[in-house]
């Protein structure tokens, strides 16, 4: 009974131990401490001046072409040129067997020679007829013989003079040149073939390559608001004609092309207008029909505010939405207007305002009105290209 006793004092000294060691993490509470806010990464939003371009797809047109077909009938002697080589305006192509057009060029002249040859007698004859009507010595009926007989040769004389010019030109059709200077394809016909005049299949066709079209089908809905951004955006006129051009495989084309002008027209079955570059092309890379990218400049936006994709979500109906940090250091919905994505960011249209801070990392499991603390969103770097694998040994 006495050890009962003894143990009592030495058992409330230690419950009161334990009491005031549970109570000591802070004074006046009966709870467990309250855990810090949450740590937020957030980025500051500050307008910046940002070039809009807008990438259409179009395919490259000869900038000339020009079908070669004969004008005049013949048996082709002889292929002048190499089939995919480089032409110059003049050069000859073809060789049509010359002989007949030379023979009815002889016969021509010789033609014109006679009835030139007729006319200083018939023109003396018909002033002496003159003098002698004056003389009474010869009669009016005489006199109109000798002249209407001059006219005849005179419009023979002409006509004949007409004969040699055309004999002329057809001798020079018989010698196909080409009509500007370009690129020829292959030949549809051989040494020997007959051709006809004006005929519907080409003997071959030249396109000049350089420089080239490009051109872009647009909708007419897309073309008005292309021309309402570049009438909102500041730039330079000419700088905003200027274009670039990334090739089939994503590599850029060295040579920036021109904006030179839109159809005048809508297609009615696909509601369309043209627009159409002009590229140079002194290398030949671009051929013709080959598909590219246009990349149009639409100005420069002067306060261009971009975020993090990563920083935008979207409502259950699909629009766009951020979270932001106001100046008590609570959450804040904000619902965003976007414009387009530029690399990993979105440009917005509407929403957010100089100074705002979005959050970009930590904030998935937050509710508007949670206290945070905001610290600065690090972009991380340019990930390294991962090393190839060692080749295994071979086996022995």
């Amino acid at each position: 009974m006495k050890t009962a006793l003894c143990s009592l004092p030495a058992f409330a000294a230690i419950c009161l131990a334990a009491g005031l060691s549970a109570g000591c993490g802070k004074p006046g509470a009966g709870g467990p401490p309250t855990p810090p806010p949450p740590e937020v990464a957030t980025a500051t939003v500050a307008p910046q001046p940002l070039l809009l371009t807008t990438e259409l797809p179009g395919r490259t047109a000869p900038f000339r072409i020009a079908e070669i077909r004969p004008q005049v009938n013949g048996l082709v002697q002889k292929r002048l040129f190499t089939e995919g080589a480089d032409v110059q305006a003049g050069d000859a192509l073809y060789q049509i067997d010359p002989a007949p057009f030379q023979t009815a060029l002889d016969v021509a002249e010789a033609a014109h020679g006679r009835s030139a040859a007729s006319l200083p007698a018939l023109r003396a004859k018909v002033e002496r007829a003159g003098q002698a009507l004056a003389d009474k010595a010869v009669s009016q009926q005489d006199f109109d013989d000798a002249d209407a007989a001059l006219k005849q040769a005179e419009a023979d004389e002409l006509y004949w003079q007409a004969m040699v010019k055309t004999a002329r030109i057809n001798l020079g059709y018989a010698r196909i040149e080409s009509p500007i200077s370009g690129r020829i394809g292959k030949s549809t016909v051989t040494d020997g073939a007959i051709v006809t005049a004006y005929q519907p299949a080409p003997l071959a066709t030249i396109q000049q390559l350089d420089p080239i079209y490009v051109d872009v089908p647009r909708s007419t809905a897309e073309l008005l608001r292309l021309q309402q951004r570049r009438e909102r955006l500041r730039g330079d006129e000419a700088d905003l004609d200027q274009v670039q051009l990334v090739l089939e495989d994503g590599t850029p084309y060295a040579h920036a092309g021109t904006l030179q002008f839109r159809d005048v027209s809508v297609d009615p079955t696909t509601g369309s207008v043209v627009l159409r570059m002009v590229v140079p092309n002194p290398d030949g890379v671009l051929l013709p029909g080959m598909f590219v990218r246009a990349i149009l400049k639409e100005g420069v936006d002067e306060q261009a505010i971009l975020v993090p994709q990563q920083a935008v979500t979207r409502d259950p109906k699909g629009n766009p939405q951020t979270l932001i940090v106001n100046a008590a250091g609570t959450v804040e919905l904000r619902p965003l207007a976007l414009d387009r994505a530029i690399g990993n960011q979105w440009l917005v249209a509407s929403g957010l305002q100089a100074g705002d801070k979005v959050v970009v990392e930590g904030g998935q499991n937050l509710r508007p009105g949670a206290a945070v603390r905001a610290v600065p969103f690090q972009a991380p770097e340019a990930a390294a290209p991962a090393a190839a694998p060692a080749e295994a040994p071979a086996a022995p």
